[in-house]
């Protein structure tokens, strides 16, 4: 199991990859992921919103804008 604590400094796509992942594997929501990850929610949303990503609430996953 790849170690999530420093995932804001790792590359957009690895990030994307992995948040998927575990929204799909591990959480039914990102507020579940970002509480048991203990992720700063503003910082992942930032950086998914600069890749040109958005979260979708209904799929649980992020998707391209």
């Amino acid at each position: 199991m790849m170690e999530i604590k420093n995932l804001l400094t790792m590359d957009g796509n690895i990030v994307f990859g992995i948040v998927n992942e575990r929204l799909r594997v591990e959480c039914t929501s990102l507020d579940k992921l970002i509480n048991r990850y203990d992720l700063d929610g503003a910082a992942l949303s930032a950086k998914m919103q600069a890749l040109g990503y958005h979260y979708d609430a209904i799929t649980n996953q992020y998707k391209a804008d």
